[in-house]
């Protein structure tokens, strides 16, 4: 059983009440605690050390690859249990030590979109950096997506690479790979394996790859595990520059007529095209 760890939530209490009837304004009434609570989750969002998960099965694949918890809402334990002992018995326990209960109330301002498993946490970053990445062993590939523009997008390519078994996924560009799209899109699976943002694509001992429409026709057998793969946006595609510096480029085979793959489609497909030919 993995380690969970609820570093900030000792301080809530098991059920906190909702506030006054008649009380206009959007936090008016909540006592000390309540408001503590909304702001903590509100300020997470754009928190460079901390990531939100919101959702039942983000949370399950933390527990699971001990994310260190800082905060856990459900607005109905029950529902949590009761999903935990179907879904992931495995993590059952740790959830429901780690869960606070809020009213639905509470629960609907911890986040713009409340997930409907009534659960959502905050939980630290798993903090990685290309010289960690270039001292660590690996006979995996890494992926690196160039200036992904989809936050969702990042999210599926994480998930697709974490059960392929992928050393890394690395981003460049603006977008914040840890933001909380990107974790609903991953599923919580950020925690599997590193994800970093990096303003380069260099990896030390890593082959830069390019999947690209003009390269050859990708096979098994043709993706070393020492590989850096690289895919661009599904608008855009790998800049010239990138490419440029590819030591080669391979193609995904499609059918005629046919210009592009979503981009986590790719990603699948080069990592299991990896995988069979190991």
């Amino acid at each position: 059983m993995p380690r969970a760890y609820a570093t900030g939530s000792e301080g809530l209490p098991k059920a906190i009440a909702p506030p006054p009837r008649g009380v206009p304004g959007r936090d008016a009434g909540y006592d000390s605690r309540v408001l503590a609570l909304i702001e903590r989750f509100r300020s997470a969002r754009n928190d460079p050390s901390r990531a939100v998960l919101e959702g039942f099965h983000a949370i399950k694949h933390a527990i699971r690859f001990s994310a260190e918890f800082e905060s856990v809402a459900t607005c109905d334990a029950s529902k949590l249990q009761a999903l935990a002992a179907q879904l992931a018995p495995d993590v059952a326990l740790a959830l429901s030590r780690l869960a606070a209960s809020v009213t639905s109330a509470v629960f609907d301002q911890l986040s713009p979109s409340p997930p409907e498993t009534g659960v959502i946490a905050i939980a630290k970053r798993r903090v990685t950096t290309l010289t960690g990445l270039s001292s660590a062993r690996s006979a995996a590939p890494m992926v690196l997506l160039e200036s992904p523009s989809h936050s969702g997008n990042i999210g599926a390519v994480v998930r697709v690479a974490a059960g392929a078994g992928a050393a890394a996924v690395i981003t460049t560009g603006t977008n914040d790979p840890w933001n909380p799209g990107a974790l609903r899109g991953s599923a919580g699976l950020h925690y599997a394996l590193p994800v970093l943002h990096a303003d380069t694509a260099d990896v030390a001992g890593r082959v830069l790859i390019a999947v690209d429409p003009g390269g050859d026709d990708l096979a098994p057998g043709m993706i070393p595990g020492n590989a850096l793969l690289a895919f661009g946006s599904e608008r855009s595609g790998l800049s010239a520059e990138l490419r440029a510096r590819a030591y080669a480029r391979l193609r995904i085979p499609m059918q005629p007529g046919v210009s592009s793959l979503n981009l986590a489609t790719a990603v699948a497909v080069a990592l299991y095209s990896w995988k069979l030919g190991q």
